[in-house]
């Protein structure tokens, strides 16, 4: 059985993650990229289908475990009668291939530990072709991928495993050192464990150093914590961050709501680039923009809601049966069926992202703006057609509010694009059409019997999406119709005091199953309090949801109220660029939420 999915942390170096359960197995690992077919797919399935443990023998051991301060180098502590041991874990890179770095360290007394290393690749299918050499190193292969395993403790095989057994006295390391190379170059050399601890952990403090802490309040370690976990999702040569590091964590215990998100979403861009922005990372920011435009890059009638770690489009979906699901909950999807869904609210979201890059002063070259203007072009003949909308649900088109909402957000910031940048664009009809599609919004996505907008045209329901529309500058957040929304949102759909996505259970979206509550809306309902100055409700929220965080300060996508338990990929990018930006929000005046909601005369307080 895998670990509960708050059992876990992760360990990565900027090209893909391994998350390690608080037993020291290491369940889930994809090299060398994100979203590479898995070596270790315990987490998914069982321990056949590949995993690497590191723990006590006997006895179950009393574990705590910390990141170093600024990291992401991981500690676990072991403590039996027979004495205590730490185990460090991390990840390096190497032009040749990636490291997986384990040192184990007595710290106390003399402990009995076993090492168990099951690789199994192509998502746990694949036994690889293993050897061991001269030099002691231990090499698995299958096709492309090579492993090397190198460490000072004697290994043997074991039911197609890879097994030690030692004993680790006080004062006393023992490494292990696990490699990804291509099979058909040569061997990296070995690396050292105890300076690639040294040297990752120096990196990723250092890099912290930019954080602005100022700006985050008293949530600091919270703040830090996640922008370390952006950082982590975000390639370090291309860019693109992804959604999480894991496919097909389950939004429900035992559902078959389990989809693939190892890929880059545009709907992430602007809040992405706020919360980078804000905590003082602006480079992080320039590189996610640029990923940004080479995405979209192309054909405009061909702008999909996500892409590839590099900017890849074709994300087919398939599900591989020879692993059950975790805990049960199949089937296990690779790919993203969503990726070919039409979702009008990503072009309000790119236009929005690249028209605050230029506010918070990033530069920018004019193959930018000539891309926004052939994006805008297209949304002028999409934007009254019915879409898929922003949860990617698969029950058929609807013109969803959220989504007419932020094809008002595209024409808006075209139009401050132009007239506070001095840019070139049809000013008339851009106004023309924005003042059109508010008007629209505020005649047939508004409910007077309810006074509330709603999901979508001829609909009584809610959804948490709707908790964006004063976020986004399209209404004021103590316009009467936001206040009725925003209470209909609190009638509807909190559960256990956050907030769900929208009603499941009318079964409109095409999919069966329920879900937990979802993070990143819980923290958008913050934000809200913020704006409508609920300054103590906001706080309230905002701790109840820092405590749903982890031992080492991670969040998935969704909770589950009743099991109590974090449910969805794992960890999920939304749930904690929303917890920057909040933190932001109560921090200080003119925050994320402040300055994206100003209006300047764009139409916001249009009846």
């Amino acid at each position: 059985m895998p670990g509960l999915i708050e059992d876990y942390a992760i360990i990565g170096n900027c090209e893909a993650t391994a998350l390690v359960n608080r037993n020291g197995s290491i369940d889930w690992l994809g090299l060398p990229r994100f979203d590479s077919a898995a070596c270790f797919a315990a987490l998914l399935g069982t321990p056949e289908n590949g995993r690497w443990q590191i723990a006590p023998v006997g006895a179950e051991p009393r574990i705590t475990r910390k990141y170093r301060d600024g990291s992401l180098v991981l500690e676990t502590r072991f403590e039996t009668d027979d004495g205590a041991v730490v185990l460090i874990d991390c990840m390096g890179r190497r032009d040749a291939g990636s490291d997986v770095v384990r040192l184990v360290r007595g710290e106390r007394g003399r402990v009995k530990m076993r090492s168990e290393l099951v690789i199994r690749f192509e998502y746990g299918a694949i036994i690889p072709w293993v050897r061991s050499h001269e030099d002691g190193a231990l090499t698995a292969i299958a096709g492309p991928d090579q492993l090397t395993l190198r460490t000072s403790a004697a290994m043997h095989g074991e039911n197609m495993r890879s097994v030690s057994e030692f004993i680790v006295s006080e004062g006393q390391e023992i490494p292990f050192v696990l490699t990804w190379s291509l099979s058909y170059h040569p061997t990296p050399e070995a690396a050292d464990a105890r300076t690639t601890i040294e040297e990752a952990g120096n990196g990723w403090t250092e890099w912290a150093k930019s954080l602005k802490p100022e700006g985050s309040g008293e949530w600091v370690d919270a703040v830090l914590r996640s922008v370390i976990t952006l950082k982590a999702l975000s390639h370090r040569e291309t860019g693109g961050i992804v959604a999480a590091a894991t496919t097909s964590l389950p939004e429900q215990l035992g559902g078959p709501r389990n989809w693939d998100y190892r890929f880059c979403w545009l709907r992430d861009a602007t809040i992405t680039l706020y919360a980078l922005m804000h905590a003082g990372f602006t480079e992080e920011a320039r590189l996610w923009r640029r990923w940004l435009l080479r995405a979209i890059a192309g054909a405009p009638e061909q702008m999909q809601i996500m892409y590839g770690v590099a900017g890849e489009r074709r994300l087919t979906e398939y599900a591989i049966p020879w692993l059950k699901g975790y805990e049960g909950a199949g089937p296990v999807r690779i790919g993203n069926a969503a990726s070919d869904q039409v979702q009008l609210d990503v072009y309000g979201e790119v236009l929005d992202a690249l028209y605050q890059a230029r506010r918070m002063g990033l530069a920018e070259s004019g193959a930018g703006w000539s891309l926004e203007k052939n994006l805008i072009e297209h949304l002028e003949t999409i934007w009254h057609e019915p879409d898929d909308g922003i949860w990617e649900v698969r029950g058929g088109r609807k013109h969803f509010v959220h989504s007419k909402v932020m094809a008002w957000v595209a024409f808006d910031r075209a139009v401050r694009s132009v007239e506070e940048f001095g840019l070139e664009g049809p000013l008339d009809r851009w106004k023309e059409i924005r003042e059109r599609i508010h008007d629209q919004v505020c005649e047939q996505g508004f409910s007077r019997e309810r006074n509330s907008f709603v999901q979508h045209y001829g609909s009584t329901d809610v959804d948490a999406s709707l908790l964006l529309l004063s976020q986004v500058g399209f209404m004021a957040a103590d316009d009467p119709r936001i206040v009725g929304t925003v209470a209909a949102i609190e009638t509807d759909l909190l559960k256990d005091g956050f907030v769900a996505r929208y009603n499941t259970s009318s079964g409109t979206d095409g999919l069966p199953g329920d879900e937990g509550v979802f993070l990143a809306c819980s923290f958008w309902l913050a934000d809200n309090y913020v704006l409508q100055n609920r300054y103590e409700e906001a706080r309230a929220l905002f701790e109840r949801l820092l405590a749903l965080r982890n031992d080492v300060g991670l969040l998935a996508e969704e909770y589950d109220p009743e099991a109590r338990r974090q449910v969805g990929n794992f960890p999920q990018a939304f749930s904690h660029v929303a917890l920057i930006n909040t933190a932001h929000n109560l921090s200080r005046a003119g925050g994320p939420v402040q300055h994206r909601a100003e209006s300047k005369e764009t139409g916001a307080a249009s009846p």
